[in-house]
């Protein structure tokens, strides 16, 4: 019987299973009351020639055997003297009392294979009035110090558990992040399992604020790192937590249909965004789980980009709605040849007629006129693209790279290196609407206080009275109005079909405001973007609007 603390613990059996009552244990320096397991006394002078060469088989399970026997009796500086790092093993062995909470511990050697031996543990947790039973398998490696040419325990986290990583430790209590109980921007639930396609954000959400909701965590115990920072790793959940209402800026009504909308699509996403505020209303994607595209998707937009590269070109003074602009069958720049749909052109035609038809040559022949960086410009300085975007949840923000030659040309018309999806698109949308870069939001800044992302400045007055009069010409009689029809007040759209490298249709996208909703839809390998995409986005607008 060993003495620890002044309270009795018993050490059963060193070739079978070790426990402890950790009561006391010898977390000070030294106080002259020490087990008796410990690493023995073998007698060896300064002379005597240290041991070289992996340990023995009787080495190994003995070491092992000594080590967990200490560990299984509270003395965590017996059994860090064990190791080869004795000041790291004896902190995490306190540790596991002090902040894990571990009261009782019985550990099982198992057959040793090679140097490594493998064991269980059962550990009792204990905090307040909780008590839980933790069982768990782990292993340690019997390695010779070189120093002394003992036979040590290799140390390291997993001796303790093995999902323990270098720098991390276990604590039991009830500082966790809460699970989240996500409402629309009304108070109506989102619940996962009526709304799929919010899953992986509601997820998100509740691990980004889930511990700014009046939920609770719960008692657990659970895997943190040197800070104390929580790694989403649950050992052992002591008592229920309880979620925590968590508003979002999300339409329920707007969401519902968005998620109706790309499912009749079998692969589409779709985004919906209140231009006034940047407020997100809608995200849906199809099929429901896997990558969320509508956020984090990183595609070719096509002539959806028509919308910031016009912006630039009004101005700069190289368009102007009722002016002449060229709209030739093909246009070469670059050492490429540039072609529109089916070859059309349009005849002493304005630009307004070329933006409503989605002329690309009309763009491509302004581009011996334009710099490098022109359309970065603008779709950074403007449209916010590629700023780092805080929306609450993970999100790819656009990227319109500086280009040359025949890449910039390409660039204008949404090829070419330019990366987009549903959420940067529904953007530039609602930019468009409202002439300034309003960040887009899941849930309000004023949650965590951090800082939105904002253009440097906002459109010229008079290049966006131009772009909404372009925008809802293309609405009301152009590539747009079949998807559009009926739609009344201040509305406006865009189309895009994005050739794809070994596809044999484009995929489709259609941008879109009416009113103060702006909402954007890809549907991949589908063909037109007022056919394919535009029903998704008239759905979302008829929703939210």
């Amino acid at each position: 019987m060993a003495v620890i603390g002044g309270v009795a613990a018993v050490v059963v059996g060193l070739t079978g299973v070790g426990v402890y009552a950790m009561v006391g244990g010898d977390d000070s320096e030294g106080d002259g009351t020490k087990s008796s397991v410990g690493a023995p006394d073998d007698g060896k002078g300064p002379d005597d020639e240290i041991k070289t060469g992996p340990p023995s088989a009787e080495e190994v399970r003995a070491t092992a055997k000594e080590f967990l026997a200490a560990w299984a009796a509270g003395e965590p500086r017996e059994a860090a003297a064990l190791t080869d790092d004795k000041a790291a093993a004896g902190k995490a062995l306190r540790g596991l009392r002090t902040q894990g909470k571990f009261t009782r511990v019985a550990t099982t050697p198992h057959a040793a294979k090679g140097a490594k031996v493998p064991y269980a543990v059962t550990a009792t947790v204990s905090y307040k009035s909780q008590r839980a039973t933790l069982d768990y398998t782990s292993a340690l490696e019997v390695v010779r110090d070189k120093t002394t040419g003992e036979a040590v325990v290799d140390w390291k986290p997993s001796v303790l558990h093995p999902k323990l990583k270098k720098g991390q430790s276990i604590r039991t209590d009830e500082r966790g992040k809460p699970p989240v109980k996500a409402v629309d921007r009304s108070g109506a639930p989102l619940g996962k399992d009526d709304h799929p396609a919010l899953a992986a954000i509601i997820d998100d959400l509740g691990k980004r604020y889930g511990d700014k909701t009046d939920g609770s965590a719960g008692i657990k115990t659970r895997v943190v790192d040197a800070k104390g920072k929580d790694q989403g790793v649950t050992l052992r959940q002591l008592s229920a937590p309880t979620p925590g209402e968590l508003k979002t800026t999300l339409d329920k009504k707007a969401q519902i249909a968005a998620e109706k909308a790309v499912k009749s699509k079998g692969k589409a996403s779709v985004v919906a965004v209140k231009p006034s505020t940047g407020e997100i209303l809608a995200v849906a994607n199809s099929p429901a789980t896997g990558f969320n595209s509508a956020l984090r998707g990183s595609l070719a937009p096509g002539s959806t980009m028509k919308v910031v590269s016009s912006a630039m070109l009004l101005e700069k003074g190289l368009a102007a709605p009722g002016k002449p602009h060229p709209c030739p069958k093909y246009e070469t720049y670059g050492g490429w040849k540039f072609q529109n749909l089916d070859k059309f052109e349009i005849k002493n035609g304005t630009f307004s007629q070329s933006f409503a038809r989605s002329c690309n040559t009309a763009f491509i022949s302004q581009a011996k006129k334009l710099k490098n960086d022109d359309l970065t410009k603008e779709a950074r300085d403007v449209f916010g693209i590629g700023l780092n975007w805080q929306t609450g949840t993970g999100t790819f923000d656009g990227a319109v790279p500086v280009q040359s030659d025949a890449q910039m040309a390409a660039s204008l018309i949404g090829q070419g290196a330019v990366r987009m999806n549903p959420l940067t698109m529904a953007s530039v949308a609602a930019t468009a609407q409202s002439g300034s870069f309003k960040q887009p939001v899941i849930v309000p800044a004023s949650l965590d206080n951090r800082t939105l992302a904002k253009a440097p400045r906002a459109l010229k007055p008079s290049a966006a009275k131009d772009l909404k009069a372009l925008m809802k010409l293309t609405a009301t009689s152009g590539t747009a109005a079949e998807a559009m029809s009926g739609l009344s007040g201040d509305i406006g759209g865009k189309t895009g079909s994005a050739e794809v490298d070994g596809q044999k249709k484009p995929n489709a996208w259609f941008t879109a405001y009416q009113g103060d909703v702006a909402a954007a839809a890809v549907v991949p390998a589908s063909g037109h973007g007022g056919d394919n995409a535009g029903p998704v986005v008239r759905k979302v607008l008829e929703a939210a609007g």
